[in-house]
């Protein structure tokens, strides 16, 4: 089994996820809208559901917790994708996903609300896809730990974190 390395997950663009076997060597950066699209509105009946509160073990978030997440990494990656495209490689800002969960109160939010704010978050960041164009796919940012991606590696990069966390909640 392969064991990821939990700071450097960029292993993701070069081989399938053991666990929930997205493997973005097979999605193109022009397949990222749809994908996010689709993505987005699976979370709606997730979010519907009598369990969406509850934790599976002490340890592991919620599908409440898990969509919170999701919409944010959603709003994560269009500002990070603004960036690529208006600025010459820029360095994007830590986030701090396991603090901004504790900031944000995730757990305690209002499924509905998360349900429609996720579904916004994630066609806006469909929709700055869906304008990426020509040479822009080659356009690259760097991460704060040193991880260099263009813009189409970002889209396959991005699409693992989504796709993942709805298999968690889907177990």
């Amino acid at each position: 089994m392969i064991t990821p390395d939990t700071k450097n997950w960029t292993w993701v663009l070069e081989r399938p996820c053991p666990e929930c076997g997205f493997d973005s060597r097979r999605v193109r950066g022009a397949d990222t809208p749809a994908l996010l699209r689709e993505n987005a509105a699976a979370w709606r009946p997730v979010l519907e559901r009598a369990d969406v509160r509850e934790r599976p073990a002490p340890d592991v978030w919620s599908p409440l917790e898990y969509a919170c997440h999701v919409r944010d990494v959603f709003r994560v990656f269009d500002g990070r994708l603004r960036l690529m495209l208006t600025e010459d490689a820029p360095s994007f800002p830590d986030w701090d996903q396991d603090a901004t969960a504790v900031a944000e109160r995730y757990g305690e939010q209002d499924p509905h609300r998360v349900a429609g704010e996720l579904e916004e978050a994630g066609e806006a960041l469909a929709a700055r896809f869906a304008a990426v164009s020509g040479g822009q796919w080659e356009r690259t940012g760097v991460r704060s730990d040193g991880s260099r991606f263009t813009v189409e590696s970002l889209a396959r990069y991005l699409l693992h974190d989504p796709v993942h966390h709805l298999h968690d909640v889907n177990r």
